[in-house]
């Protein structure tokens, strides 16, 4: 028993370097076909291949004289080469027991002769092998020659694997080989302590805004100059890896290790402007640690670990954090999120909409609605739109989730007007929609096809959809107010804020924050914000809406001051399409 457990742990490492290596399924490559022809040549035989032993195939990443890609592992003589260190040969297959009835052997192979193809940690890949149709033995110094050519055969891997694992902007190691090395650690290393350091040079902000300054080239120049300050912060007790753009990892194993003094001496050593084109370049490096013992824990484990808490460090006041199991379990909420949307967006019971009332606060009118999206996970349960939707909209999958809610409200509205009770709806955009060229034709369009005019609609963004590319939202918001949709500026007093670019756009409501008005009866401060906000918001013949009102005080200032709208608790929460529809009246009653 305990034989075949190491047989199957030792075959799992295998096959672990050799996915690691990257070989399998990859396209031909000349310079393992010049040496498979050379064997052919120099043995004298109709068929040679380089060929991989995956877990249940034998596959040939170079041929000569076959066109098989691959075969089965199942009695292949392959998979008894990689057993051991020389030359396997089969002098006749339909003779040898092991391989009569094989696949080769069916096919009128008779001779085989493979040198094994190891990696430096003993790893067998496969085989450098040659066959023939006639029975034979190999000739004297033939043995040695496919020794040969098999060990050029891994120089061949071993250069084309050592290319993949150098970072070329800097030269330095990457994550490959880092992962190279923690697992090489934790076999001749076992036990002694460890520490990664996870080191992004630059926040994503600041990095958006020196490539756009400076070009991409300069912060290839840049992180050159770094990872040299860097290694000479670190000193001989680090090893250092170029992660990513501009993140970097050091490794520090020992029982002498001191993780803080080196990150002292990094984040000191980091405080001091670099040079680029001319130009000064203020680091802001996030440092995250994650001390653990080498042989516990797996090589992208550890990094992903590392990469978590420099994550984690962006939002502290010092720029550190250790690894927090909290934050990883945080982290995998995200991702199981992230990955089953998609599947949301599909199923016909998960997601679905709620409409909060907008009131105008002079008359208790109900003017419109707006649609706030839902989910109801098949296994977490009700998940907070506050939760998914940022994340959400970060990826690709933000698109199809505001057509899902496009579709699905302005069906709603149709729906509504069937019944004789033309409804406004009101639907969130994110910055990144207005970034999509055909955003504004997809919402009209939609429209269009539901039989609904587009003066039963409104958009609502939040300031931060201006930075990212002024003119191309100014085009969407033209398009969309030129067809008759009202456009609001969402969670206003909170974002962007460059009311010099405001009075271009083709506003004509704004949505003051609910932040502002929550603690507005016990906030002067707040009191003062929201009375200007309203009159600034007037002054540029805006219609102003209050978000979160939530008790009589903040309603009775808010229409004193002459706020136009408002929605929140105090009028309604956010119901169903069925209880707007149904709601034994439309007005709110002060």
């Amino acid at each position: 028993m305990a034989r075949l457990l190491d047989h199957l742990v030792n075959e799992e490492a295998r096959l672990n370097a050799l996915r690691d290596l990257q070989l399998l399924d990859s396209p031909p490559s000349e310079s393992f076909d010049r040496l498979t022809r050379l064997a052919s040549q120099l043995l004298a035989a109709p068929v040679s291949t380089i060929s991989l032993t995956d877990s249940d195939r034998q596959w040939f990443k170079s041929k000569v004289g076959v066109d098989l890609t691959e075969i089965p592992r199942e009695q292949a003589p392959c998979a008894y080469a990689i057993e051991g260190d020389g030359v396997f040969v089969v002098p006749d297959l339909s003779a040898d027991p092991r391989f009569i009835g094989s696949p080769l052997a069916e096919s009128g192979i008779r001779f085989y002769a493979g040198a094994p193809l190891f990696t430096c940690e003993g790893h067998g890949l496969g085989t450098l092998c040659v066959v023939d149709d006639k029975a034979r033995e190999l000739r004297p110094g033939e043995e040695q020659v496919l020794l040969d050519l098999a060990g050029m055969v891994m120089s061949q891997i071993e250069l084309q694997n050592r290319v993949g694992r150098v970072d070329p902007a800097t030269g330095q190691a990457n994550q490959f080989q880092l992962f190279e090395d923690l697992d090489d650690l934790n076999r001749r290393r076992a036990g002694v302590p460890a520490t990664l350091l996870s080191i992004e040079i630059l926040s994503p902000t600041r990095l958006e805004y020196a490539t756009r300054v400076l070009g991409g080239d300069c912060i290839s120049t840049l992180m050159r100059q770094i990872m040299s300050v860097v290694v000479r912060a670190a000193g001989n007790s680090a090893t250092i890896y170029h992660t990513e753009r501009t993140r970097c990892v050091l490794l520090l194993e020992g029982d002498l290790l001191d993780g803080a003094a080196t990150v002292d001496r990094v984040a000191t050593a980091l405080r001091a402007p670099m040079w680029c084109g001319g130009v000064p370049v203020s680091p802001d490096p996030s440092i995250g640690i994650f001390d653990f013992v080498l042989g516990d824990v797996l090589p992208r484990k550890a990094f992903e670990r590392a990469s978590n808490a420099a994550d984690d460090a962006r939002g502290t006041a010092h720029g550190r954090a250790r690894y927090n199991p909290v934050s990883d379990q945080r982290n995998a909420r995200r991702f199981a999120l992230l990955n089953d949307f998609n599947a949301a967006l599909a199923a016909p019971d998960q997601l679905s909409l709620v409409y909060q009332p907008r009131f105008e606060l002079a008359s208790g009118r109900r003017l419109g609605v707006e649609a706030l999206i839902r989910w109801a996970h098949p296994r977490l349960g009700a998940v907070s739109p506050g939760e998914f939707v940022p994340l959400v909209e970060q990826t690709a999958l933000g698109r199809p989730m505001t057509d899902w809610v496009v579709r699905t409200a302005v069906a709603q509205a149709r729906e509504w007007m069937s019944y004789g009770m033309p409804i406004s709806v009101s639907i969130n955009a994110s910055a990144l929609n207005l970034d999509e060229e055909d955003f504004a034709d997809r919402l009209l369009a939609t429209a269009d096809q539901a039989g609904i005019a587009p003066t039963h609609l409104e958009l609502e963004f939040t300031e931060s959809a201006i930075a990212r590319d002024p003119d191309r939202v100014l085009g969407q918001l033209r398009q969309l107010q030129s067809q008759g949709v009202a456009i609001a500026i969402d969670d206003f007093g909170t974002g962007y804020s460059n009311l010099s670019y405001l009075q271009q756009l083709p506003v004509s409501v704004l949505k003051i924050d609910q932040a502002f008005v929550r603690d507005m009866p016990t906030s002067p401060k707040d009191r003062l914000l929201v009375k200007a906000m309203i009159a600034m918001g007037h002054d540029l013949g805006y219609r102003v809406v209050a978000e979160g009102i939530e008790t009589q005080a903040a309603f009775d200032m808010l229409a004193e001051w002459g706020c136009d709208e408002g929605q929140g608790y105090l009028m309604s929460r956010p119901v169903t399409a069925d209880q707007i529809l149904f709601q034994e009246n439309s007005a709110y009653a002060a």
